[in-house]
């Protein structure tokens, strides 16, 4: 027998021995004694066995017990769902404050997420007056500027009840009772804090979100006084939480200087709020200066914040030879000590820069600043802040003495470096007044170009860049630009009806020059009228594509019969013989036909191009605007050099014929018929090109002026001044007794 269980052979002949000696059907009664929550199935091939339901445990006969996936697996939902249990499975459900990207009920592996519900998204989760903060799961509300919660937290739930209501310190600021009583509130409270990293953690968590312009200037006090008393008492801070107490002084005073605020500076005079941004840049450099005495070896420390950034350096003095320098959001600044340095120094050297990202708008100067340097470009346009402000300062003075300091601040506006002007400034203020400007003695503009200045000084304090733009200038002067046009159009068309009826009326005048006039003041009437009507209809698109068509064609036209009046001007002093009928007729084809010509194919080409979204005139995009200035410069050149040809001719004629008269005569003779001329043949529209080349407010006045009147000067010129039409009128109105008076 022990033979036989060591052979695996037998054994297994052994085992089909006993097997037959057993019940066949035994086995396939087995599947009756399954239990209710199991199936009786084989498994690779095995005979046939029970076995639990998916989501029971058991022996599949005698017992089968439900899993609780929601206690046997960590998490199966994930942080953001909550676990069922069920007979046999189980499902998730999205916590409050989140959704199901698929089904409410679902099973992590079909692919389903918990995603946050955006509460903000109506927009009247908070209430009038509010603001709504989407965070993950949930949302806090808090009042906009010049409100507050009736509960007296900042961040509220609406379902508490808690509204906004009028901040009772909204007008505060204009009243200096009120301010100084705001002020005094805020140090009682911060005075009871005396460590220096929980008062700016304290100003940081309370100067978040919308303030009020008293507010402001108490937090900025409070801010001042902390500095001016903890250097008063020499206080010294754990150089483990020197970081910490800088980034909360960051914090603090990025939250009082972000653009959000920039409506509550605003509303502060100019006196107080250029003090109370004074205060708040010493604050910071002092600050900080005097967190650095408390590093006992040398550091390098660099903190940013929303608004800004500080590089903060202690250096060994008896090493203080070299440059200093710093590079921060594309800006560098330089220090450079002089070559002659004290010796035997032990005391170490505090550095700190400082870079504002927001800070310009701020301390945008005035229409008069109170530099004498702006007083020559001041009037070339609106003075702007065009960088962002760099500050530099550093103790003790005598041990690191600066030489001067060199940087270059990218501008925050490209500029015309032909057009713009640019200065290096720097923010002027002595610590005992702390009346801030802008001024600019000591430093000097390097290089310019237009994305950068370098310039170098020498002191250190907070430094910018200027910028006075012509381009800016041209903008205030837009509305008496436009009331000049209107204004000149309105008389210009009178005076062309009046030329029109007098070159049509009066058949002793008419003649080939008169029909040429007759055109000219028809084409320039039409396009002036339609101008002065329709060039502001912009808001249906198809109207404001005709009506700019309509005014490429008029002005076109106008230009054609410019340019024949000065062929014709050119026939006459040349002495050209000409068929007048052949003319007439190819003036007609040259004065309707070419505009047409144009016009047609412009359209074809590029109809979309016609009317814009500011005004019913021809589109900048693709140079399409020279399908109208192309022609204008060509008929303007023409015109300009049959000018000049007939100008010189008549005074050759002049002094020919009349040497009697002197040559001054002569030349004002010409000149006389010279400005008419001007006008007439369109001339003084080359002010337009010019204004293109270099846009000033010289160009724009006299582009302006000589063209919106030139109906006005061509009536003057042609019909006010010519003898002809004078007897004309004289022999029409001399019948009439109340006119033969006046024009006797």
């Amino acid at each position: 027998m022990d033979s036989l269980l060591k052979s695996p052979m037998k054994l297994v002949l052994l085992t089909a021995w006993l097997s037959s000696l057993m019940d066949p059907c035994s086995f396939a009664n087995i599947c009756d004694s399954c239990h209710q929550l199991a199936t009786c199935k084989s498994l690779n091939g095995s005979n046939e066995a029970c076995f639990c339901n998916h989501g029971y445990t058991g022996d599949g006969t005698t017992f089968c017990k439900d899993d609780n996936e929601c206690q046997n697996v960590t998490n199966i939902c994930g942080d953001k769902g909550n676990c069922t249990n069920t007979a046999g499975s189980y499902y998730c459900t999205c916590v409050p404050g989140y959704k199901s990207t698929g089904r409410a009920k679902f099973q992590p592996n079909d692919g389903t997420d918990c995603v946050d519900i955006d509460e903000c998204e109506d927009g009247r989760a908070c209430g009038p007056n509010s603001n709504c903060h989407n965070t993950n799961g949930s949302f806090y509300c808090t009042c906009q500027r010049d409100y507050i919660p009736t509960s007296g937290t900042k961040h509220f739930h609406p379902q508490r009840g808690v509204r906004c209501k009028e901040h009772p310190q909204k007008y505060c600021h204009d009243n200096n009772g009120c301010v100084t009583q705001a002020i005094n509130k805020t140090l009682e409270y911060m005075g009871n804090l005396t460590e220096p990293e929980s008062l700016l953690r304290e100003l940081a968590t309370r100067t978040s979100g919308e303030l009020t312009s008293v507010e402001v200037i108490a937090y900025v006090e409070a801010l001042s006084r902390s500095t001016l008393a903890a250097g008063e008492n020499d206080f010294t801070v754990k150089p483990s939480v020197i970081n910490s107490t800088l980034r909360n002084l960051l914090r603090a005073v990025s939250n009082l200087v972000e653009k959000d605020e920039l409506m509550s500076w605003s509303r502060i005079k100019e006196k107080r709020r250029e003090q109370t941004i004074t205060k708040l840049l010493y604050s910071v450099e002092e600050s900080a200066l005097m967190l650095a005495k408390s590093f006992q070896t040398p550091t390098e420390v660099e903190i940013k914040a929303a608004q800004m950034e500080m590089r903060l350096l202690t250096l060994d003095g008896r090493k203080t030879n070299g440059k200093v320098s710093a590079h921060m959001g594309g800006d560098r600044m330089i220090l450079t000590p002089k070559q002659k340095l004290k010796e035997d120094m032990n005391e170490s050297v505090s550095v700190v820069f400082v870079r504002y990202d927001s800070i310009g708008d701020i301390l945008k100067p005035s229409a008069d600043p109170g530099v004498t340097d702006y007083s020559r470009y001041a009037g070339s346009g609106e003075i702007t802040v065009n960088s962002q402000v760099f500050a530099a300062a550093l103790k003790p003075a005598d041990v690191y003495q600066l030489d001067h300091v060199t940087f270059t601040l990218r501008h925050i506006e490209p500029i015309d470096t032909t057009a713009d002007v640019t200065k290096c400034v720097f923010w002027e203020y002595t610590p005992d007044r702390l009346q801030g400007r802008w001024a600019t003695d000591g430093c000097k503009t390097v290089y310019v170009s237009s994305n950068a200045t370098s310039c170098s000084c020498n002191h250190l304090t907070h430094f910018a860049i200027l910028m006075s733009s012509g381009q800016a200038n041209l903008v205030a002067h837009n509305n008496i630009l436009t009331r000049i046009t209107q204004l000149g159009m309105i008389i210009s068309l009178i005076c062309l009806s009046m030329c029109i009826f007098t070159f049509w009326f009066f058949s002793g005048i008419q003649s080939t020059r008169t029909t040429i006039h007759k055109n000219l003041c028809c084409s320039l009437f039409m396009a002036e009228f339609i101008f002065l009507v329709g060039i502001n209809m912009n808001t249906h698109k198809l109207f404001c594509a005709v009506i700019a068509g309509l005014l490429h064609y008029f002005f076109l036209a106008a230009f054609a019969w410019m340019c024949i009046e000065g062929i014709h001007l050119y026939l006459i002093v040349v002495g050209v013989i000409y068929n007048k009928g052949f003319l007439h007729r190819n003036f007609y084809i040259f004065g309707y036909g070419s505009p047409a010509v144009v016009v047609t194919i412009s359209a074809t080409l590029g109809s979309r191009y016609y009317g814009t979204d500011k005004a019913c005139w021809l589109s900048t995009e693709n140079h399409f605007i020279w399908s109208f200035i192309g022609p204008a410069c060509l008929i303007i050149l023409v015109n300009l050099l049959a000018f000049g040809v007939i100008i010189f001719k008549v005074y050759r004629h002049t002094a020919v014929k009349k040497p009697e008269i002197s040559h001054y005569e002569n030349i004002r003779s010409c000149a006389r018929g010279a400005l008419a001329l001007l006008f007439v043949l369109g001339a003084t529209w080359a002010f337009g090109v010019l204004h293109i080349l270099n846009e000033t407010t010289l160009t724009a006045y006299l582009f302006t002026i000589t063209n919106a009147f030139q109906g006005m000067f061509i009536f003057i010129f042609l019909c006010v001044l010519s003898r002809k039409i004078q007897e004309e009128y004289y022999r029409l109105f001399k019948n009439v007794p109340c006119c033969f008076e006046c024009l006797r």
